[in-house]
């Protein structure tokens, strides 16, 4: 095959030759053009931006704006390069011997700069300018970096540095001030589908416009993923390209029955999405695709709900634009961004799973059931007008008439506005009846105890002098340590435990002692009596060191003596007995 037949990809073929070629990047083309008019032009250049927008291509233009010498030899700088001059073609060719271009990826050391170093000093030979076209720049080593600081800041009038790169944050920033800066943008979709469609035509095929909708999205902005894949395309369609063939090229689902799928997942279908899923998964979906996919559209429908005008995607169909318009009309915005983070959450499974299609089916299965929970605002509301549910049992611990066993029915507080008068004074003496299991204020310990809430018990042993007490109604005083939600609590719990709202407020001047105090004052009382013992008076001024530790009551004796003490044998065997 001769040199004049030989099949060039479109990315390399349709690569731009001139400032005008270049698609998207308006901001930066002006800038250049009045640099290139004022004879403003930088000693070096630094192009940064994503894969595929144009950053090494533009270095060459560049490269060609300074060194062109026009059709007929006595041209200047200029930003529209000619494209036919001998400096034109050998640079678009990579040959010229004057613009040196160098991957940083594999030239990373300091010799590699320090030949730079040692030639930028010899003038040019047959161009204006001699151009160091450095490549992914941020793959230097800080040696590298280093040794190249001193001539990049001083270069020779006739030596022009061109960076690139796709990782601004790893070039020092002694290096970025050192050079004019400019940041490549993402291709717009309405620009990458114009640019496909002249390609597309340029090469006499044939292919849908919603196919090229589909590779633009694919892209991500790209102008050279987006070539390589119409390239793709061409060959795939054989003749006239559709968006079928494009999807499963890419191995995409289709977009109307991903569409169903969400629809499916936020109706709580999961028999019907599991069935879809499984139907896309023969069809050839990867599952982490489909996953992918409801993420876009979860992300999607969000936007669309916060600016609506969103939605004029070219990208999107009409049939899809409508559907999308209709889901954020009707879905909640808290149901859409809890969808989104549990869909980040299962592509993350999908990917480390050893099975992406269960990991799949398991998120779809999750997915659904979390669709018809409750907002909170909901559960709220329903709480809100609920009653309270029944009282757990409280076991045998409890005093007669307390618990869920031998005690009348508790009812429910019900407030006058929730029912009518009539209502609340006919369950008025239910309520009442159920308060006169607490006949006392023990009780209630007793209660609390018997629930095992000890938190609660020991702030209440500890901290609450008693000033007042009926069933259904408490009164204290507060200690200096007492927690001040006390009464809240008291109340809350006395509520959910009995089915009856209990009045728990808080007064001054009470003077009683609490329950632990009383406790205290009576340990303290025999301990003093023991102490007044002649007996024990007698130890201590033997000891004086002695202390008393614990008492035993000749009760709490002879009870300990009972429990320990061995069981009778009525017949005691006697091994020298005769038999």
């Amino acid at each position: 095959m001769t040199d004049s037949t030989a099949y060039r990809v479109l990315a390399r073929k349709y690569r731009p030759e001139t400032f005008a070629d270049l698609v998207g990047q308006d901001a930066m083309v002006r800038t250049l053009k009045n640099a290139f008019e004022a004879d403003r032009i930088a000693q070096a250049f630094i192009m940064t931006g994503i894969r595929g927008t144009g950053k090494t291509t533009t270095a060459r233009i560049i490269a060609k704006g300074m060194n062109c010498i026009g059709p007929d030899g006595n041209g200047g700088p200029t930003t529209e390069p000619c494209g036919v001059c001998e400096h034109c073609v050998a640079i678009m060719e990579g040959r010229h011997v004057d613009v040196m271009e160098m991957d940083a990826a594999s030239n990373t050391g300091v010799a590699n700069i320090r030949e730079i170093i040692d030639s930028v000093h010899y003038r040019a030979a047959s161009a204006r300018y001699k151009v160091y076209i450095i490549d992914e720049v941020h793959m230097l080593s800080t040696g590298a970096f280093n040794a190249l600081l001193k001539t990049l800041e001083e270069p020779p009038e006739h030596v022009k540095f061109i960076f690139a790169t796709t990782e601004i944050r790893k070039v020092p920033v002694t290096v970025l001030s050192r050079c004019q800066r400019f940041d490549l943008r993402r291709i717009e979709p309405e620009v990458m589908i114009t640019l496909l469609r002249k390609i597309a035509g340029a090469e006499a095929a044939e292919i849908a416009d919603d196919a090229l909708a589909l590779i633009t999205r694919a892209a991500e902005g790209s102008a050279r993923d987006a070539t390589s894949l119409l390239d793709q395309a061409i060959s795939h369609g054989a003749g006239e390209t559709t968006a079928v063939q494009v999807r499963a090229m890419l191995g995409l689902a289709d977009r109307g029955r991903v569409l169903d799928l969400f629809d499916m997942i936020l109706r709580g279908d999961a028999a019907g999405a599991l069935t879809e899923l499984s139907g896309q998964y023969a069809d050839g979906a990867d599952p982490m695709a489909v996953l992918r996919d409801l993420a876009e559209i979860t992300h999607w429908v969000s936007v669309v709900k916060i600016t609506p005008e969103a939605a004029e995607d070219p990208t999107v169909s009409p049939e899809e634009r409508n559907r999308g318009t209709q889901m954020a009309e009707t879905l909640p915005m808290r149901v859409l961004t809890r969808l989104w983070q549990m869909l980040l959450k299962a592509l993350d499974e999908v990917a480390s799973a050893p099975n992406a299609m269960m990991a799949a089916e398991m998120a779809i299965i999750r997915l659904t059931h979390v669709a018809d929970l409750p907002s909170p605002e909901e559960l709220v509301r329903k709480l809100q007008n609920a009653t309270p549910p029944p009282p757990a049992p409280t076991g045998g611990n409890m005093p007669q008439g307390v618990g869920a066993s031998g005690g009348a029915p508790r009812q429910a507080h019900i407030t006058p506005t929730a029912q009518s008068s009539g209502a609340v004074t006919a369950l008025a003496p239910q309520a009442d009846a159920a308060l006169a299991r607490f006949p006392s204020f023990e009780h209630v310990v007793e209660l609390i105890r018997a629930n095992r809430d000890v938190k609660l018990l020991v702030e209440v042993e500890t901290t609450l002098r008693l000033a007042a007490y009926q069933p259904g109604r408490i009164e204290f005083t507060p200690t200096d340590s007492a927690p001040r939600d006390l009464a809240q609590r008291i109340g809350a719990k006395l509520q959910q435990w009995t089915g009856n709202r209990w009045a728990v407020s808080v007064v001054n001047g009470a003077e009683a002692r609490t329950i632990a105090e009383v406790r205290d004052a009576k340990e303290n009382a025999l301990r003093a009596d023991a102490q007044a013992h002649p007996l024990m008076q007698a130890v201590l001024a033997t000891f004086p060191k002695a202390r008393i530790t614990a008492i035993r009551t000749p009760e709490q004796v002879a009870a300990l003596a009972e429990t320990e003490a061995l069981p009778e044998v009525e017949d005691e065997w006697d091994p020298f007995e005769d038999s």
